[in-house]
């Protein structure tokens, strides 16, 4: 495999941080992928090549002590730099958005919505051909995105075996736009245990769950970056769909149905997506942070695209 490394001066990996950065804020949100970030940003693909330059071939000189003929093979400066970037938001913005979501949810989810709407229309852009093939994978992606985010979180054990395997599985949903590797934590009911290691600094817990995410995701992209390369109107239709479907999911206003206690805070388990009652001033705020989220888009695709 040969190298998929660029020639890139020090402002460049600054702004691969910055994506990084974005990708990160995504992630910690139940709900928004990080994925959708690195597509809108115009650094998917070159993200899913530079994982999967981590084969055997660099196993090999590993184990052979070749530590000159490694950096050549894999895109360690790009991972790197976006990597800082999302282990930055997360370590920063964790507690921030785990109190707006517990104190200002319509307002936070009113962003994303936004910002989710325009991403559908951005990512769209990439499918060259509009066939019936591709207008299935569409649908498809849209129905399961919808029927997964609708549900109900499970009761799960917090040995050390089961938080490799919730990183493995939320890993893979977090590489995918549309799917959110957080709220796949919170069906697996990790969700708020991760936060809180991350809040309290429990290096133990982040460590199991990091690496379940490094195998999982080592292995994922290897299988996705196939599908992009030979289906790749097909796939994009489909991590189109997939965040079509997740729209359920963001939808500001909603009525809780059932509710659990945990860490002293309600945590809602059911909802059901409702209309706003009257046109008052948090509609109003709404609203604009919707647009904010859509001007957002708008932006971050002008420096995919300058890129």
């Amino acid at each position: 495999m040969k190298s998929n490394k660029k020639n890139r001066s020090l402002s460049d990996y600054l702004i691969l941080s910055a994506k990084g950065f974005c990708m990160g804020a995504s992630d910690v949100v139940p709900g928004v992928s990080g994925g959708t970030m690195a597509f809108i940003l115009g650094i998917y693909e070159e993200l899913i090549n530079a994982i999967k330059s981590f084969d055997l071939k660099a196993l090999q000189l590993l184990i052979t002590l070749k530590f000159r003929a490694l950096p050549d093979h894999v895109s360690w400066q790009f991972l790197l730099s976006v990597g800082i970037g999302i282990l930055t938001a997360v370590f920063s913005l964790s507690k921030v958005l785990s109190w707006l979501l517990h104190n200002q949810p319509v307002l936070i989810w009113s962003f994303f919505l936004g910002l989710i709407l325009a991403s559908v229309v951005s990512v769209s852009r990439r499918i060259q051909a509009w066939r019936a093939p591709v207008w299935v994978s569409l649908i498809g992606g849209t129905a399961g995105a919808y029927f997964l985010v609708g549900l109900v979180p499970v009761s799960t054990p917090n040995d050390p075996w089961f938080l490799i395997l919730s990183g493995a599985i939320a890993i893979c949903a977090m590489i995918l736009p549309g799917i959110s590797g957080s709220f796949i934590l919170v069906l697996l009911g990790k969700y708020l245990y991760v936060l809180e290691a991350v809040n309290n600094r429990d290096f133990l817990v982040l460590f199991l769950v990091a690496s379940g995410a490094c195998v999982g995701i080592v292995a994922f992209s290897r299988l996705l970056g196939w599908l992009l390369n030979n289906y790749h109107d097909l796939m994009v239709a489909l991590l189109t769909g997939l965040m079509l479907g997740s729209l359920r999911k963001v939808w500001p206003w909603k009525e809780t149905i059932d509710s659990r206690i945990a860490s002293e805070k309600v945590i809602p388990i059911v909802q059901s997506n409702v209309l706003p009652e009257g046109f008052g001033g948090e509609v109003v705020s709404a609203i604009c942070l919707m647009v904010m989220g859509l001007l957002a888009v708008l932006l971050l695709e002008l420096m995919g695209r300058k890129e």
